[in-house]
């Protein structure tokens, strides 16, 4: 018996082995398949929508002077980055835009972040600045873009500003929940091992509510978008919401939609950009339901 077990343990050994890889590759190829029929999935409805779209405007059951379709939409893109803009090439439009608004997202989020942590850490800040904070929240945001056109005039620092207020507060709000959410015991850990203030702020309440911080970031740059945008659409030289702006003018809604998509392009591209930039943060961080989108 005693000549024979040590035969058996080595041949369960690599079977466990080979079960569990097999195991493993399957779970690899489900999940392969499940993304590439969420993409066709997401694919297939667009071409459904924009089809449908193009029919109902060519039959006239949609207006298309007000609704413009597709393809025309189309065409005017192809129009501006074959022929530029009225106000320049199509990358210079979107290029300022960009540039307005990852200034803005920029500053928001440091100005939000430093503010919330120290918020966060020091309660009798938090209590004297709290109702002051809820006031300036209150406010529509948007509505603060014409003062800033006024205050800054038609150049970029408006547009900045008005992508800053937007950022600011979602920011601002999760950076602050995240630090007040920071496990005491780890802060009191801390502390018996010798660390000053400082220390505690930045070795353990920053890690602790960076994942606070990073769900903001991403429905942030798109607030920063949308500042810009207002802005350029109130009064600019340059940007995409000022071709917005030119389009409504001259009554031409397919110039309109082509700027919507290609904000829309813009939005995605940065919102991959800021998951990848997560992931790679947060490796140690379990796959959760939503880590296949």
């Amino acid at each position: 018996m005693s000549t024979t077990r040590p035969e058996t343990k080595a041949g369960i050994a690599p079977a466990a082995a080979t079960s569990a890889e097999e195991r493993k590759n399957s779970r690899a190829r489900a999940a392969r398949r499940r993304k590439g029929l969420v993409l066709g999935s997401r694919l297939l409805l667009l071409v459904v929508l924009l089809g449908l779209w193009e029919v109902l405007a060519r039959t006239k059951v949609i207006d298309p002077f007000n609704f413009s379709m597709p393809s025309k939409v189309w065409e005017q893109i192809s129009t501006w980055v074959m022929h530029g803009t009225a106000q320049g090439s199509l990358a210079e439009q979107i290029t300022t835009t960009l540039y307005e608004a990852f200034m803005g997202w920029i500053i928001g989020v440091i100005a939000g972040v430093v503010l919330g942590i120290v918020l966060g850490r020091i309660t009798f800040l938090a209590d004297v600045l709290g109702p002051y904070v809820k006031v300036l929240n209150a406010i529509p945001r948007i509505a603060l873009a014409p003062i800033f056109v006024i205050w800054f005039g038609l150049g970029p620092a408006s547009k900045i500003a008005s992508a800053i207020v937007l950022v600011f507060f979602p920011v601002f709000f999760n950076a602050f929940q995240g630090a007040r959410e920071v496990d005491r015991n780890l802060v009191d850990n801390a502390r018996i091992l010798g660390a000053s203030n400082r220390k505690v702020t930045l070795q353990v309440v920053v890690p602790s509510a960076t994942t606070w911080i990073f769900t903001s970031l991403h429905i942030s740059f798109g607030f920063a978008l949308i500042g810009a945008i207002v802005g350029e659409y109130i009064g600019a030289s340059k940007g995409v919401g000022l071709l917005v702006a030119a389009a409504q003018g001259n009554f031409n809604p397919a110039g309109v939609y082509a700027a919507m998509a290609i904000l829309a392009v813009v939005a995605l591209v940065a919102e991959g950009l800021l998951t990848l930039v997560e992931r790679r943060l947060f490796k140690w961080k379990p796959a959760g339901h939503g880590a296949d989108r």
